[in-house]
């Protein structure tokens, strides 16, 4: 297919680095890792022979699962950092030879999340097919968890793991719907194609 994306040629021998922020290296001495704490740790992590960084959840969440609850896929989580220290990291990074790759939670978000908002609302919108919902609020989902009676809308939304995590319609379940989501974000920390 000539729409489909070619695996980068580094990934064949990379060594990886997985990184729970959270818990890493604390610069700022407030007792949560930071994306300064892993800039800070970089020659240390090349030395170990590793090539790449994998991020856990670094975005605005709730934290209600570990950051596995994202409220905003554009922001960095605060007591991470910023934007700015995702940018620089990626830059310092490249400068040693490293790749970073963060992860993305494409299946839900969480409840504070502006998409959800939006699709809780009883009117038609942009973003009232970009959860999975049912007809009404006395459906059941087949074999699935649900939230319900927490909105204007008429309907139980489905839930991936906690009831504070509600699954993105990617059409599967009803097919045909279509979800508008954000994939595209790792270019606008300004390294498309190259993570």
């Amino acid at each position: 297919m000539s729409n489909c994306i070619k695996e980068p040629k580094w990934l064949d021998n990379a060594v990886f680095y997985e990184i729970y922020p959270q818990s890493f290296n604390d610069t700022n001495a407030d007792g949560i890792g930071d994306i300064p704490g892993i800039i800070e740790k970089l020659d240390y992590i090349k030395d170990l022979g590793c090539t790449a960084l994998w991020l856990n959840p670094c975005f605005l969440s709730p934290f209600g699962d570990a950051g596995y609850d994202v409220e905003d896929y554009y922001t960095v989580a605060p007591r991470y950092g910023t934007n700015a220290d995702l940018v620089r990291l990626f830059k310092e990074a490249h400068a040693r030879d490293m790749h970073v790759i963060l992860d993305l939670v494409p299946g839900h978000t969480a409840v504070a999340c502006k998409w959800f908002r939006e699709s809780m609302k009883a009117e038609k919108n942009a973003y009232t097919d970009r959860y999975v919902w049912t007809d009404n609020i006395w459906e059941t989902p087949e074999n699935m968890g649900c939230i319900r009676g927490i909105s204007d809308r008429d309907g139980s939304c489905v839930v991936n793991f906690f009831s504070h995590q509600p699954a993105l319609n990617y059409g599967f379940y009803r097919p045909g719907q279509k979800m508008a989501a954000a994939h595209g974000c790792r270019g606008s920390y300004g390294y498309p194609g190259r993570t």
